[in-house]
């Protein structure tokens, strides 16, 4: 009898043994499964992309889980779950993660749940790690004219430093750019979310012009929105104290002129339609605007250099930086909206005083040439010079012996120079980085186009409001050459090239909302239709839903 119980007792454990085991294989081979079905059934190249890394990394570990046990989801799993669901604090779309998915799993036993959710939290961390890093979108997939070349993120390296992170939500922040400026819009998003949810603002009604030394109940509306927005502190409110909130008091004319200020209006005080149409834009879109620019942001590199010039298009205006200071601002003229000027990075080399101006073949052929054939003298009066062709080796023409009438945009061989001089078109100071896009900062004639608040009338090339200023300043750090030196060159009328000892950085960009060291919210005019194009790229037919 004794003899059976034992054997009995051996049956039991040896049935019973293999139970702790058999579960944690099961749990390798359901997430081998769960990856390899799941690049079968991806939805685009990049989820192809993503699933194929996933499936090489947990191959080469054994498929060992990284946030899941044996019968449950480990304590990782939760946490990486609330940052994934965080991630519209960075204007990201959680949904992009499958946080929804995620949730209903948190809670699995079984094996294969439990793979799901281990494919599901890795595939989140991946593209949210990416996203962070380097932008949802390819800029030049977004945009054609946007040529910035942002540093990929490695997906393989991801997983692997997320295995031995001891802090994900201090590993994850090593991916956002590591900048105020990024830092800045991302809490005003925050602030004009809340704001959001408080109801956000209504529309102030058309009228005449709200002037100061005006009584209309719309003045009351104006107050409340300013308040609203912090452009009108409480202290400064005179309505506070008693005063009639409908009077267009002196007090309120700062408050008004920094709202202009921040949205890039000229700062006269007067609510005319310019100014009412940006207090009536609805604050679903700003909310879009900064989300969209939050995108941009991602796709600059974090160091722009410790001086560096920075133009920003939507805004039409230049500033030369010597970190932390901003040494320079100044107005510039850029691109017409069918002239859009490029957005790229580059490094400016040389200065040129009384610079020549090789008319570029497209202005020649469709804007001199009718001209010409109207007056064959218009090169002479206007300082051109005609040359044969392009070559190097190329002769002076003389306009009076060619035939115009047998010259057509389709035939015109000729290049055009204009010499240096007053009414030259490049002005007296030209600034260059040599780029293919032929692209460069100069000087113009044309003074009174600086007074107008959007300033959209080049050919694509960038005019500046006061060239021997900026020439001062971006010559002072790497040459001998002062304010006077550079005043006397220009006087002189030789053509003069300036090497610069330390070459300056030159980012033109394309910003819509940015936030200032001081705090201020700025929002500009969407000139070139490239918030349109972002938004579409980044959520195609869910547009207009960012927010």
């Amino acid at each position: 009898m004794l003899r059976n119980a034992a054997w009995l007792i051996c049956v039991v454990l040896v049935l019973s043994a293999p139970a702790r085991p058999v579960l944690a294989q099961a749990l390798p081979l359901a997430l081998a499964d769960e990856l390899t079905s799941g690049v079968a059934a991806a939805a685009n190249d990049d989820e192809v992309e993503t699933l194929t890394v996933l499936e090489r990394f947990y191959s080469a570990h054994g498929d060992r889980p990284l946030w899941v046990q044996d019968t449950a989801a480990g304590p990782r799993a939760g946490r990486l779950a609330q940052l994934l669901g965080a991630a519209d604090l960075d204007g990201l779309d959680p949904a992009d993660y499958r946080t929804g998915e995620i949730a209903d799993l948190l809670g699995a036993t079984t094996p294969q749940a439990l793979a799901r959710l281990e494919a599901l939290l890795s595939l989140g961390l991946v593209r949210y790690a990416a996203d962070l890093g380097q932008g949802r979108t390819t800029p030049h997939v977004a945009d054609p004219e946007l040529f910035v070349f942002r540093e990929e993120v490695r997906k393989e390296a991801v997983l692997q430093a997320a295995a031995e992170a001891p802090d994900l939500d201090r590993f994850l922040d090593h991916y956002r750019p590591q900048t105020d400026r990024y830092d800045r819009q991302k809490a005003a998003l925050a602030e004009y979310r809340a704001l959001a949810l408080q109801g956000g603002w209504q529309p102030i009604p058309e009228g005449e012009t709200l002037k100061p030394g005006m009584t209309d109940p719309r003045v009351g509306l104006l107050r409340q929105r300013l308040r609203l927005v912090g452009d009108l502190k409480p202290t400064d409110d005179r309505a506070e104290t008693g005063g009639d909130a409908n009077f267009y008091d002196e007090a309120l004319v700062p408050a008004v002129k920094w709202m202009q200020y921040r949205h890039g209006l000229a700062q006269d005080a007067a609510v005319g339609n310019r100014t009412l149409a940006a207090l009536n834009v609805p604050i679903e879109t700003r909310i879009e605007q900064m989300i969209l620019n939050l995108e941009r942001r991602r796709w600059m590199v974090d160091d722009l250099g410790q001086r560096h010039i920075f133009v920003n298009l939507a805004d039409q205006q230049l500033k030369l930086v010597d970190e932390p200071r901003t040494l320079l601002d100044m107005p510039v003229v850029v691109g017409k909206p069918y002239h859009r000027t490029p957005i790229f990075s580059h490094t400016m080399t040389y200065v040129e005083i009384n610079p020549y101006w090789n008319v570029p073949p497209s202005i020649a052929r469709d804007e001199l040439l009718p001209k010409i054939k109207q007056d064959a003298g218009y090169l002479a009066k206007h300082n051109y010079v005609l040359f044969s062709d392009w070559s190097s080796g190329a002769t002076v023409v003389d306009p009076q012996s060619v035939d115009w009438s047998q010259v057509s945009k389709a035939s015109f061989p000729y290049k055009i120079r204009q010499d240096s001089g007053d009414g030259n078109a490049l002005g007296r100071v030209k600034f260059m980085f040599p780029n293919h896009f032929n692209i460069y900062l100069h000087d113009t004639p044309s003074k009174g186009l600086f007074s107008r608040p959007e300033r959209t009338f080049s050919h694509g090339c960038i005019r500046v409001q006061n060239p021997p200023l900026l020439a001062e300043y971006v010559l002072a750090a790497s040459t001998d050459w002062d304010r006077a030196r550079i005043e006397a060159a220009i006087a002189s009328g030789e053509r003069t090239i300036v090497t610069l000892k330390e070459p300056l950085p030159v980012h033109i960009s394309y910003l819509t909302s940015w936030v200032n060291k001081d705090g201020s919210v700025h929002f500009r005019n969407d000139v070139y239709a490239r918030d349109a194009a972002l938004a579409k790229a980044l959520l195609g037919v869910r547009s207009g839903a960012l927010r």
